[in-house]
């Protein structure tokens, strides 16, 4: 058994993400009307080893089920919920990750992780109009705050993790305006 190995699933390199982790020096750039608005925020975001599954008995995934929750530092209020799925894929090597936000958007980002200078990194992506890793979004979100493109990508070494989101949209009369989210989380 490998150290990638939970219960009999080969997680390959997810393994290294199961755990909860947390983080309090966030920052997110986002758009408003008149500008940027910056905000510093906490978060946690727990990784739990969900088994592995079989589709149309050619390809097995291995899964990582996960919610993200993060609190404005000015207000302690919830701004940001994020539930989802990151899957490994170990005859192709691919990474997966699906996500879904409590404001009418999902997501399929696909990508690759590879080791870099001893870390970790996990990089996956998806485009409004890709046939491959879409952006799906309600009709209101698709008229007035479209996501066009989503990247995300962790940095993990040990028990430390940074990771940086960028996600493109075009809100407010701007176009491809890059949302930004990135922090340092530790494992407890």
């Amino acid at each position: 058994m490998s150290n990638a190995d939970i219960g009999g699933v080969d997680y390959g390199p997810l393994a290294a993400l199961i755990g909860e982790w947390q983080g309090n020096a966030g920052t997110d750039i986002a758009p408003e009307p008149d500008g940027d608005e910056h905000n510093s925020y906490y978060e946690q975001i727990i990784f739990e080893a969900a088994g592995d599954v079989t589709n149309a008995e050619q390809q097995t995934l291995a899964i990582l089920r996960y919610h993200q929750e993060v609190r404005r530092i000015s207000t302690d209020k919830v701004f940001h919920d994020q539930v989802g799925y990151w899957l490994w894929e170990a005859a192709t090597d691919q990474i997966i990750q699906t996500l879904t936000i409590p404001r009418g958007v999902t997501l399929l980002a696909g990508g690759s992780a590879n080791i870099e200078n001893g870390t970790t990194v996990f990089e996956v992506s998806a485009a409004q109009n890709s046939a491959d890793w879409p952006i799906i979004q309600a009709p209101f979100m698709q008229a007035k705050a479209r996501t066009t493109h989503f990247s995300h990508r962790i940095e993990l070494s040990g028990d430390s993790l940074f990771y940086r989101e960028v996600t493109t949209v075009d809100i407010y009369g701007k176009s491809a305006y890059p949302h930004s989210d990135e922090n340092r989380l530790t494992r407890q």
